[in-house]
């Protein structure tokens, strides 16, 4: 069954560090062939699903058949699976932590946001038993209400990103998710590492790697969304994973940061990915405390296949 197109265009329900909205079109003009010419994807794969900007753009642009939709993040697969299954349930509860946050004064809003901090920290902690629906409404909630939309956890697992101070957040934005819910309807939702592509990949499927960015600085690591972090051991296994499936002739796109917007000499994955299509592109930074380091910054592109020749395969 194909994934519906839908009248209303649904876009990630999550802020999410490094989301690939403003990249799309870059993306778009580095898909396969393959996928261009038919207006086709067999399978699709995103196994660090994340906000998931490529996919809802891909799967209301190209006619998808089967899509698999991965994360190691549980908070993350629970949220896209209560949306795809719960979502009325969803929009209520959100609607009355939309309606409670706004009743309150600017000033009673933070105490409100730590308040809802510590309830979701409680499930994560499991001092509470679970309640799926109430529990990715009050991912929702945060992700909207906290500073610049992050995701981070500490070294215990919870979730501690500080107040946004924002003056009308969209905390329940009705139409779009039910957007996302009928785009979702036909997915298969799941958490795993980014390996358990293995299990389905073939020559017919497009795989889009958009792992945790290896940080430029000590200071710029936002790689700790789940714990335990992505260091370099974990980029290496991913180019383990990426060469596996170049060998069965799936086509792949993977995007990470590139080291040498600080360091011109530092050539880490020019080197882990040599033999392989490597594009530069421009994205705008904007987490950054500081605002003068905010602006353009370049990022990777690298791809098993070029756009006019399909890298080891049609040569």
């Amino acid at each position: 069954m194909l994934l519906q197109k839908t009248e209303t265009t649904a876009k990630p329900f999550l802020k999410w560090a490094g989301g690939k909205g403003q990249l799309i079109e870059q993306l778009s003009q580095n898909l396969p062939k393959e996928i261009t010419l038919s207006g086709k994807i067999e399978k699709y794969f995103e196994p660090f699903v994340g906000g998931g900007a490529m996919f809802f753009w891909l799967a209301q642009t190209y006619e998808i058949k089967h899509a698999y939709l991965y994360d190691i993040n549980p908070e993350i697969i629970m949220a896209y699976s209560t949306v795809k299954s719960k979502i009325n349930a969803l929009v209520k509860e959100l609607t009355a932590l939309e309606k409670e946050y706004f009743a309150a004064k600017l000033s009673q809003r933070e105490k409100i946001y730590y308040e809802k901090r510590e309830e979701y920290n409680a499930y994560i902690s499991k001092q509470v038993p679970n309640n799926a629906i109430h529990r990715s409404a009050l991912l929702i909630f945060l992700n909207k209400t906290c500073f610049n939309g992050l995701f981070r956890v500490n070294s215990r697992g919870l979730f501690n990103v500080p107040f946004g101070r924002y003056d009308r957040p969209t905390i329940c934005d009705k139409i779009n998710l039910l957007a996302i819910h009928r785009v979702l309807k036909n997915t298969q939702i799941e958490k795993a590492d980014f390996e358990a592509c293995l299990k389905e990949v073939d020559d017919q499927s497009f795989v889009y790697f958009d792992p945790p960015y290896r940080p430029l600085s000590k200071t710029a690591n936002f790689t700790s969304y789940i714990k335990g972090g992505f260091g370099d051991e974990e980029q290496r296994r991913l180019k383990t994973v990426f060469d596996r499936l170049s060998e069965r002739g799936a086509k792949v796109m993977l995007s990470n940061s590139d080291p040498q917007n600080v360091d011109q000499t530092d050539r880490f994955f020019d080197d882990l990915y040599k033999g392989f299509n490597i594009q530069r592109l421009f994205a705008s930074r904007m987490i950054n405390s500081n605002a003068a380091k905010r602006g353009l910054i370049k990022e990777l592109l690298i791809t098993n296949y070029k756009k006019d020749n399909i890298l080891g395969l049609d040569e």
